[in-house]
């Protein structure tokens, strides 16, 4: 039991890490920087350009870490309200959701697609990567 429970927190320690870390907005080099309230309308498409260019934001798909943490911090919702948004949306005809991508193709999506907007854990930044917006962690706050 005890081998059990130290295995338990060996795995468990990087997870808890990767959730106290920041969760950074970032964007194709062609994309200007934007506050929350414009990652929030582009995420639920009443925004669709930003500075005369077409944006493409880009989400990890339903029930990942990541998005859950995005929808909760950015846009102050759960997957589920998300989703359901996005049905509402689609079936009157007044868009279509993000684009899903898995959450290790997200960077690299990113790099190479004009307009592209996405979001990775402060961890996953690259060299060189557009962050459009970051949000103090909640550590920074105490």
């Amino acid at each position: 039991m005890k081998r059990f429970l130290a295995c338990l927190a060996v795995w468990l320690l990087p997870l808890h890490a990767a959730l106290a870390e920041g969760m950074v907005i970032v964007a194709h080099p062609s994309v200007p920087r934007m506050d929350q309230a414009t990652v929030q309308r582009v995420y639920t498409g009443r925004v669709i350009e930003i500075g005369g260019v077409s944006v493409v934001p880009l989400n990890a798909p339903p029930g990942h870490p990541d998005r859950t943490r995005f929808l909760r911090d950015y846009l102050q919702q759960d997957d589920e309200k998300y989703i359901g948004y996005w049905t509402v949306r689609r079936y009157i005809g007044k868009g279509t959701p993000p684009r899903e991508v898995n959450s290790g193709e997200m960077a690299s999506t990113i790099q190479t697609t004009p307009g592209a907007i996405g979001y990775l854990p402060e961890s996953e930044l690259r060299p060189g990567m557009n962050v459009i917006l970051r949000r103090p962690t909640e550590e920074a706050h105490r």
